[in-house]
């Protein structure tokens, strides 16, 4: 099933999107890479493997407008970094409202995007 996920278009991301726990109201990470149905996260705040979380953080459209995006995501792998206090981590989305999954596939499909 994990596999299924992982075969989602990701998509890049050339900015620094910052990425804050809904439930502490604190930034945990940085988006790393971004698809429909997830995301990579460089994590500077503790996580815990096979969590739940609600996470909120925004993306520029092609207009240069901010759009917030708010989403629910189990962690599924965390890996520890080099540096100290960060990890990468793999989100699988669980809950994304259908407008903002919308948006999201926009932005991942928009022309001049880099994918991994």
């Amino acid at each position: 099933m994990i596999d299924e996920f992982r075969r989602a278009r990701r998509r890049k991301v050339p900015d620094t999107v910052l990425v804050t726990d809904t439930m502490t109201d604190s930034v945990v990470g940085r988006v790393g890479n971004l698809s429909e149905t997830g995301m990579m996260l460089i994590a500077s705040a503790p996580l815990v493997e096979d969590a739940l979380y609600q996470f909120r953080f925004r993306l520029q459209d092609d207009k240069g407008r901010q759009q917030a995006f708010e989403v629910g995501a189990h962690l599924l792998w965390l890996d520890r970094a080099s540096a100290p206090g960060q990890a990468w981590t793999g989100f699988r989305f669980i809950a994304v409202p259908a407008d903002q999954a919308e948006q999201l596939r926009h932005w991942i499909d928009a022309p001049g995007g880099q994918y991994v």
